[in-house]
């Protein structure tokens, strides 16, 4: 078990389109992130916490945007973009690594919700800078890498209820 210290200062960045999409194919379910966000606190001091997500033309989401600003989740909105034949694309992976690069002088612990291989290089850098990084995700959908190397890993499927909705 690692000790989680009240006084240390968090940060959270919230790949939300990373775990929207494993909590969907392995479960069928929607993510509860006031769960999510819990965990990544853990009674510590939160400085922000940064919720990374994708709007369409529909505006769908909308309600779903301002549930995670309900929550005291910042939300950081991309829109999709659609190229010529169909394809989509809306990557937030710089944009987490920039604000996880300029967050991380002001907290002792990043938490990165995210499963995403992509991210080893900045775990890499921020243990590097002398930062605790915890990574939380779905462990069946996460990079093995990625779950190596954090400081510590949170599985969600181990309480998968706790943190998901139903449908």
């Amino acid at each position: 078990m690692v000790i989680k210290h009240p006084g240390q200062r968090v940060g959270v960045l919230i790949d939300v389109q990373n775990l929207y999409h494993s909590a969907k194919n392995l479960y069928g379910a929607r993510v509860n992130f006031r769960e999510i966000l819990k965990l990544a606190v853990s009674n510590r001091n939160l400085i922000r916490v940064f919720g990374y997500v994708v709007s369409t033309k529909t505006g769908e989401e909308r309600p779903f945007f301002e549930a995670l600003t309900n929550l005291g989740i910042e939300t950081r909105v991309r829109e999709l973009q659609e190229f010529y034949g169909g394809a989509k694309k809306a990557d937030w992976d710089v944009g987490i690594v920039i604000d996880a690069v300029r967050l991380s002088p002001s907290v002792d612990v990043l938490v990165l919700v995210s499963g995403d291989g992509d991210f080893i290089s900045l775990v890499e850098y921020l243990k590097n800078q002398g930062k605790r990084v915890e990574v939380i995700a779905f462990g069946k959908s996460a990079s093995g890498k990625l779950k190596e190397i954090s400081d510590e890993f949170l599985d969600l499927c181990e309480n998968s209820r706790k943190y998901l909705l139903k449908k």
